[in-house]
């Protein structure tokens, strides 16, 4: 009879948080942190917005030749790791979502290795590789090919560190895919190519969009890999990440410009990532 008292009162006993003072007082317990986390977040990037505003050179250090030749060359790299990621990680990413084969462990670990990796570490891997006294270093010289401290280096660099990112989301939206549906798109009479375009890729959109958004952020805020691998020269390989370093030494007002300019880069990156995603999914 006390068990059955006790299976018949668990029910009650779970369910009166729900409605009651102990679900507020739970929610209230978890708003704390919560709080604590998201001002610990937004003052310092209000500080720097308002920092930069406040500054009367604001306007000109925009114009500045430093500003401009790291925008440039962050724009025009990050364009061409994007690319790159696109072109080779979303067959890899489709193989890894959609495929089992010999050493698949293997190939997923090297590709998350660099996640995990310190940038600094990854740089000078990357010389190791293809630097002068590398292992491909006096075969790519042989050809005429020199890597390090060129703009080529500065999207192998950011290739290496931010394209597992578009990978793993890319992975993540092709294994969300219902085989069933490609299925029944192949009994109606479409052809693989066909599956794949028209089915399988605008059901993964979701997760490649957010590894597009991944990789963007990550190559346009790289810094470790490219300055070992890439070096930091005015024009040439210098990064906007690059170029604050080397205005807080001699131009803040420069520095706080190209800061401003890379958080209003990511957000916008968000925005049109959670409008892209958004809109798709109403379909």
């Amino acid at each position: 009879m006390q068990q059955v008292a006790h299976h018949q009162a668990l029910p009650q006993a779970v369910r009166r948080p729900r409605g009651g003072t102990r679900g507020a007082d739970t929610a209230w317990w978890c708003a704390v942190p919560t709080s604590l986390l998201v001002l610990f977040i937004v003052i310092p990037l209000v500080a720097l917005v308002w920092r930069a505003v406040s500054d009367p050179t604001l306007w000109s250090s925009l114009t500045k030749r430093i500003v401009l030749d790291a925008l440039w060359v962050t724009g025009l790299t990050t364009g061409a790791t994007l690319l790159m990621a696109l072109m080779a990680g979303t067959p890899l990413a489709y193989l890894l979502a959609r495929r089992h084969f010999p050493g698949k462990w293997l190939v997923e670990t090297a590709t998350d290795l660099p996640l995990v990796l310190p940038p600094v570490t990854a740089g000078v891997a990357l010389l190791m590789a293809f630097g002068r006294r590398g292992v491909l270093g006096p075969s790519l010289a042989v050809l005429g090919i020199e890597l390090p401290f060129t703009m080529t280096a500065v999207i192998l660099a950011q290739l290496f560190v931010a394209g597992p990112f578009y990978m793993r989301g890319a992975k993540l939206g092709f294994a969300a895919v219902e085989p069933e549906l490609e299925e029944a798109a192949a009994m109606d009479g479409a052809s693989a190519w066909g599956r794949f375009w028209y089915v399988t890729l605008p059901l993964a959109l979701p997760g490649i969009t957010s590894g597009i958004v991944l990789c963007l952020a990550r190559a346009v805020s790289e810094f470790g890999a490219t300055l070992m691998f890439a070096g930091n020269f005015a024009g040439r390989t210098q990064t906007m990440s690059l170029a604050i370093m080397a205005a807080l030494e001699t131009d803040l007002s420069a520095a706080l410009a190209l800061a401003v300019l890379l958080v209003g880069i990511a957000a916008a990156v968000l925005v049109l990532a959670r409008v892209v995603a958004g809109r798709w999914l109403d379909q």
